[in-house]
This record gives C-alpha cells, structure tokens and sequence, in this order.
C-alpha cells in the first residue's frame, strides 16, 4: 500500500488507539496493554500471539530511543490496514531493564504481513518525531486525546521519491 499524498502520523492511529495515562511500568505490560486495544480497534485478531511477537522482537531489540520513545511493532497476517496504538506515560518507564533510554512514548505498530514500503515510510515518521522537539513536547503535555490527534497530523511522511 503505497503512502498518499500528504499523509501524516495520525492517518495511521485514531482516538481509540491512544492511550494518555498508561497503567503499565515495563515493556511487557504496555506492549500488553496497547496490543488489547489494537485487537478490539485495529482489527488485530490474534492478541496473544501478536503480543508475544512484538514482545519477543522487542527483547531481542529493543526499539527504544533517545528521547523517551519506543517503537515495538509485529507483522499480523490478514491485518487489512497498517496502524498504531499510542501509550503516553506520565513518567519515565524503564524499558529495557538491562540497557536503553527511558521512555514516556511507546508507538505499537501493527504491521498487515506483506507491508514493508508504507511501514517503512511510517517509522522514518516516528524517527523523525524526535527531531521535532516542539512536536515532541506537545504530545507529552496534550490535556485531550484530540490534541495529541492534531499533533500526530502535523507530522508529514515523506513519499518515497522525496
């Protein structure tokens, strides 16, 4: 699925994915918690074995940045659309217990299994979001999920040929 023109972080999210006060204080449980909410928003029909993918790949790497972001992510096969689900922590988590940054951000990405060009594309976004520090504090202080929205909308993909 290649990415249209002018698409944005928040193309690939929507309210019910975003979650502004993360109950979980590790990797495991907020992978846990953001991967409910893909299930019963995002069309991810397996949570357990999605669960244990991006856990699993996330202990054999782990996607924490500088920053405080963290970008866990898992292929689903028959999943029709890329997306993400967003946990907001108001608090540092330790994500990693033996190394890495802490991390206030965590982007769960749910991956449709022959994607790669748009997923691609929609990391080099999140990347970029911490190169962004205006964008980067407005969704750690947004009061409503409709803000942190209109923040994820301000953050263009690049196309492919840019």
């Amino acid at each position: 699925m290649p990415i249209l023109v002018d698409s944005c972080l928040g193309d690939f999210t929507r309210a019910e994915l975003i979650v502004p006060q993360l109950q979980g204080r590790d990797a495991a449980s907020v992978i846990r918690e953001l991967s409910v909410r893909l299930q019963r928003e995002a069309g991810v029909l397996d949570l357990l074995p999605f669960y244990q993918a991006a856990l699993n790949r996330e202990f054999l790497f782990s996607t924490a940045m500088d920053y405080g972001l963290a970008f866990p992510h898992a292929r689903v096969s028959g999943l029709k659309r890329l997306s993400f689900a967003l946990g907001r922590s108001a608090d540092p988590l330790v994500w990693m217990p033996k190394s890495g940054p802490s991390v206030r951000l965590v982007f769960l990405c749910a991956v449709p299994a022959t994607e790669a060009t748009t997923y691609l594309q929609l990391i080099s976004g999140l990347a970029r979001l911490a190169e962004e520090s205006l964008l980067l504090r407005k969704l750690l202080e947004a009061k409503e999920i409709f803000e942190i929205l209109t923040t994820l909308r301000q953050i263009r993909l690049r196309q492919s040929n840019d």
